[in-house]
């Protein structure tokens, strides 16, 4: 019974622990995004400063606006879209930071589709 009374407040404490985020840390800067795709690792890099986005994929650079909604998420338009699923703008929203990285959900604006992914900061 004493153990019980004693691990309530240990639980309790931890229960409330809400992870630090220095979100501003990532509103600008040089950053690359490792996902996979079919099995085949892929890399993008990206370069952020005020509320423009310049992304290199594949030999292929693109620009998209950003949209500041809080210190930790925003929303990205493509500038230049190439079709329709181009248009659509992008949710972002960033979960957790450490040091040089941060972790972060996105998905098409309007959807509740989610995916979640990992940027590392290099520059």
């Amino acid at each position: 019974m004493k153990k019980i009374l004693f691990l309530l407040p240990v639980l309790a404490l931890v229960s409330c622990y809400n992870a630090e985020r220095s979100c501003k840390d990532f509103k600008t800067g040089k950053f690359k995004f490792e996902f996979e795709v079919n099995g085949v690792k892929k890399t993008t890099v990206f370069e952020r400063k005020d509320n423009i986005e310049i992304e290199t994929f594949e030999g292929k650079t693109d620009t998209s606006t950003i949209r500041w909604v809080s210190d930790c998420e925003y929303v990205l338009q493509k500038k230049h879209p190439k079709n329709m699923a181009e248009e659509k703008a992008i949710s972002m929203k960033i979960l957790t930071t450490t040091k040089d990285s941060y972790t972060f959900e996105f998905g098409m604006v309007g959807s509740e589709e989610k995916q979640r992914g990992t940027v590392f900061k290099i520059d």
